[in-house]
């Protein structure tokens, strides 16, 4: 991308006051990320432990490199970049801004330090901040470009708490980033159903307030009557299907997850463990003993199916999902919490309880694009559009989430064998 290209048609109504506001959502999303770091070292931040994975001190770069080059390099008159390479080092999959460091190396990458990389930070932040400063003089699509930026960087905070768990689990002195809770009495609710008739729904986001691409455009959908699981599957409830021998029944599973199953030699979800006897889970307080109440995490949609199958009922689809959530309270153990695990659920007369938070929710459908869906402009347009092929639809936030990035229309995606996010099962079934 030339200096002077800029990311075009973002939708500037995703922002309420953005003159106000957004100087303030600025700093305090920036300073977030950084806080998510502080209980690491340096080596801490440094290590990949896999492909999918990225080292912290890589997110930490990455976020400001989005800033500086799809905001301030295009917007700014005469911005000099804080270190020419860094439009590689740290472009992520941007095709159209130029060539990447390859993924799988970013581990390799002991320069620049950690300390360079927050002064490029600081650097980045100085020329938002100046940018920002103007008020209600500057252009209202490079603030639409920051609030894009914002939200980007929100799940880069996720991804940093779920990268740093799977390359402290490699560990053997099982090291913690925080300190582990006290064990509650909380005893989940019994699991129920609750009923939904089939009609025509409406999906999909629409109107003020931030939304990725993907999540528009708003569009009809035929809704079967279905049934909705109440809460999320527990430890105890999948630990039955694991004593049951649910690993080694290939009647249960997907054909392509059979075959995983096989050749990554799966017997329980990522981070469970046997000792002595009993059970253990690797969690960001280091090693701890399973609650079986607290609902099961860190599963690939081809367990969470073949769970589902097993347990006689399946996974939603996302416009089930949607329909169900669509009028229900964003709350719940979100990151603001400070848990960084999932929470055992409580009972809700008004409807499925857990909705928001605890665990991302496996769904059945693939994540394609909604009708009438059109890619932004721009470099923009490789956000989302280019992984609408191959990839599963998950709902709800986890306890890794921001609460001020989660919403009912929000559509996260990865691979059907994904296990290092915090994922889980809501159980669906047909009505009648």
């Amino acid at each position: 991308m030339s200096a002077g290209a800029r990311l075009t048609g973002l939708p500037v109504d995703s922002l309420a006051d953005a003159s106000v506001d957004l100087p303030i959502r600025y700093r305090e999303v920036r300073k977030r990320t950084l806080r998510l770091a502080e209980p690491l070292s340096p080596e801490d931040c440094a290590i990949q432990s896999m492909e999918d994975a990225s080292p912290v001190k890589w997110h930490l770069a990455h976020t400001s490199w989005f800033f500086e080059t799809l905001v301030l390099e295009p917007t700014m008159p005469g911005y000099r970049p804080f270190h020419p390479q860094y439009r590689f080092l740290f472009n992520s999959y941007y095709n159209r801004v130029g060539p990447q460091y390859p993924r799988s190396r970013r581990g390799l990458l002991t320069r620049p330090s950690l300390k360079q990389v927050l002064a490029y930070r600081q650097h980045v932040d100085h020329h938002v901040a100046a940018l920002l400063a103007k008020g209600p003089d500057v252009d209202p699509q490079p603030l639409a470009s920051i609030e894009l930026g914002l939200h980007h960087e929100q799940q880069h905070q996720e991804l940093v708490l779920t990268d740093v768990k799977h390359a402290l689990s490699h560990n053997p002195l099982s090291p913690s980033y925080c300190d582990p809770l006290a064990a509650t009495a909380a005893t989940p609710a019994p699991h129920a159903w609750h009923a939904y008739p089939e009609g025509l729904r409406r999906i999909g986001h629409e109107g003020p307030g931030f939304a990725f691409d993907c999540e528009r455009p708003r569009h009809r959908v035929f809704v079967e009557a279905f049934e909705l699981g109440s809460r999320l599957v527990t430890n105890a409830e999948y630990l039955a299907f694991v004593e049951d021998g649910g690993y080694e029944r290939p009647e249960l599973w997907l054909s392509d997850g059979w075959l995983t199953r096989q050749a990554q030699a799966w017997s329980a979800p990522l981070y469970w463990e046997r000792r002595d006897g009993s059970r253990f889970v690797f969690t960001l307080a280091g090693l701890q003993p399973l609650r079986l109440e607290e609902p099961v995490c860190h599963v690939s949609h081809y367990e969470a199916d073949a769970y589902a199958r097993w347990s006689g009922a399946r996974l939603p689809t996302e416009a089930e999902w949607e329909c169900a959530a669509a009028a229900a309270v964003i709350e719940g153990n979100l990151v603001e919490s400070g848990r960084f695990q999932p929470a055992p659920g409580e009972a809700s007369a008004a409807g499925p309880a857990q909705l928001f938070g605890d665990v991302w929710e496996w769904t059945r459908s693939s994540f394609a694009p909604y009708p009438g869906y059109q890619p932004l402009p721009g470099p923009a347009s490789e956000y989302n559009g280019k992984f609408m092929c191959n990839q599963i639809t998950l709902r709800g936030g986890s306890c890794a989430t921001p609460r001020s990035h989660i919403r009912p229309t929000y559509r996260n995606f990865f691979f059907p064998h994904a296990r290092w996010q915090f994922s889980g099962i809501r159980l669906a079934r047909d009505a009648g």
